[in-house]
Order: structure tokens, then sequence, then C-alpha cells
């Protein structure tokens, strides 16, 4: 498997000089599998223009466009650069749309589809020259060919948002970000009026269940792409239940699960490229050769597996 990021930033896109060297495109990741001629591309921020362009050079040339997109999630920050990716106006382009919807009444091809309407765009989804299949996705196993193994597991975002955990000949690649801890939402206060004990201690038990679900979905992975967009001290002050994970957190759990490296990923888009420098140097010095590596992402990096 051949990773590139494409785009690294959460929210909102944030070009200017204080993010060159990180990147300031929202998320998008590209996955080539060399030996079967696969391109899979995890989410469809606005780092997918570039990708687009790319591709545009490196794989018409060859005959017409094919490949998936996986979504991890319909936020706009992950969906935006699809009306700027410039393969879906090509004729005999073929692409596969997959992800969670959060609302049975409004499909996957409404919600990122619908962007291409002219009260928001001026080309509308029909007039575009690819064919474009979308297919709502679950937790669950799926053989996608080529040898290619996809499980995928729901994380804790304010809405439904999909992990993957990609299997190739023997090398696995997962993503888990735009999640934080699960943690207890009943009262937990017996002096609280509204306290239920057997409630309390049921919310407990799920949010360690699936804390460790979380945990056994990347275990032993060669490559983790995960939630880093605050430190535990900004998670603490006013971020927890914005569905994104503290630092701390995020390393000490790949640790456990033995997972090989890790790329912090989804960076604020008020993080610039000093601040990141310096996290950096905080949170990536190994010591242990034998532990997990850590390292920031930045778009355009290479990564074999």
């Amino acid at each position: 498997m051949q990773i590139r990021f494409w785009g690294v930033r959460g929210s909102i896109p944030c070009p200017g000089p204080q993010t060159m060297k990180y990147g300031g495109n929202t998320i998008c990741i590209e996955i080539r599998f060399p030996e079967v001629n696969r391109l899979i591309i995890i989410d469809a921020g606005s780092g997918l223009r570039d990708l687009g362009n790319h591709m545009m050079t490196r794989d018409l040339p060859n005959g017409p466009i094919k490949t998936s997109i996986y979504l991890s999630h319909t936020h706009w920050d992950h969906i935006m650069g699809f009306p700027f990716f410039t393969p879906i106006y090509i004729p005999g382009t073929e692409i596969s749309v997959n992800g969670p919807v959060s609302f049975e009444e409004d499909t996957l091809e409404k919600v990122v589809g619908g962007q291409l309407t002219y009260r928001y765009f001026p080309v509308r989804q029909t007039d575009l020259g690819a064919k474009i299949e979308y297919h709502q996705l679950k937790e669950g196993e799926f053989d996608l060919g080529d040898g290619i193994k996809l499980i995928t597991k729901y994380l804790n975002h304010p809405i439904l948002c999909l992990g993957y955990r990609f299997e190739y000949r023997g090398k696995v690649f997962c993503t888990t970000y735009d999640t934080e801890p699960f943690y207890n939402v009943f009262i937990t206060d017996p002096d609280d009026p509204s306290y239920d004990q057997i409630m309390a201690e049921e919310g407990d038990l799920v949010a360690a269940e699936q804390n460790m679900a979380v945990e056994n979905f990347i275990r032993g992975a060669d490559l983790l792409v995960q939630d880093a967009q605050y430190t535990q001290k900004e998670y603490n002050l006013d971020k927890a239940g914005w569905g994104h994970s503290p630092i701390e957190f995020t390393i000490a759990q790949a640790k456990r699960a033995k997972v090989k490296s890790m790329a912090l990923f989804h960076h604020d888009p008020m993080r610039t490229d000093k601040q990141l420098d310096i996290l950096s140097q905080t949170y990536c010095t190994n010591t242990n050769p034998h532990d997990t590596a850590l390292f920031f992402a930045k778009e355009g990096v290479d990564i074999e597996l």
C-alpha cells in the first residue's frame, strides 16, 4: 500500500504563510495498491482538488479513471472538495462514493452530490460526465476484491462516523479520526436529584466497552491515522463533546494497541506550523525503538507499507 496525505487539516481550509509546512487543506488521503492497479480515496475535503489534478496527469493518460471514495462522515470539511474534483467532469470516469448516513431521508447522494446545485454551485450533478454510484456503509467487514479487506467501526462524533481498517498482503492501514473517547453520558453525581445508580453504572460499562472496541480495531496496525486535534488541557477546558481527541489519549491508546506507526492528524485550523513543531518536539520524541513511531501528518508526505 502506498499512502499520500493530500489534506490533514480539520474544520476549515486555512491556507497561508503560517500553515505552509503542514498544509492547510482539509482531509483527503490517497491509498494505492500498485500490484492490482487500485486507487482508494478516504474523505473528500479540500485536498481532493489537488489529488484530482494529480490523477488527471498520472492516471487519465492510461485510460478512464476508476476509483472509490470512502467518507468517514459527511461534515462539510470532509466533502467540500467533491465539486472541485476534476475527474467527475470527465466522460468515462467511474466513481463509487461510500460512507455512513445519519439521516435516512437524506441519502448519501443527496448530501454529497447535493452540493452540485445552482443554489451552491454553477454546475449541476446531472451535468457531470462521470458515472457516480453512492453506497451507504455501516459497521462491518467487506471484501473489496484483489485481496483487499475492509473493516469499519463506528466512532464517537456528533454525526455518524466510521473508522476504516484496510488489510492487504499482511499490512494494515487504519483511520480513526473525527472521534473522541467514549464517556458516560448519564449523571454520575449521587447528589444530583436526577441520579440513577443503575444508569450511571451502565453508562460507565458501555463507554469502557466502546473504548476497548476502538483499541482492538486499531490493534497491530502498521500505520494508524488518528485524531489529535487538541491537547488534554485544551480538551478539558472546553472541547469535550466536540468529537475530537486529546493527543495524550490518542498516543496512549495507540501504544497499548501495539500500533507500529501513527500519524497525528486533523490539525486544528488555528494551529500554526510553529505550534505544530513545538507539539511534535513534545510528543514525538521516542526513545524506545520498539514503541509506536509518532509524527504529525503533513500534506504531500508519501508512506509505503
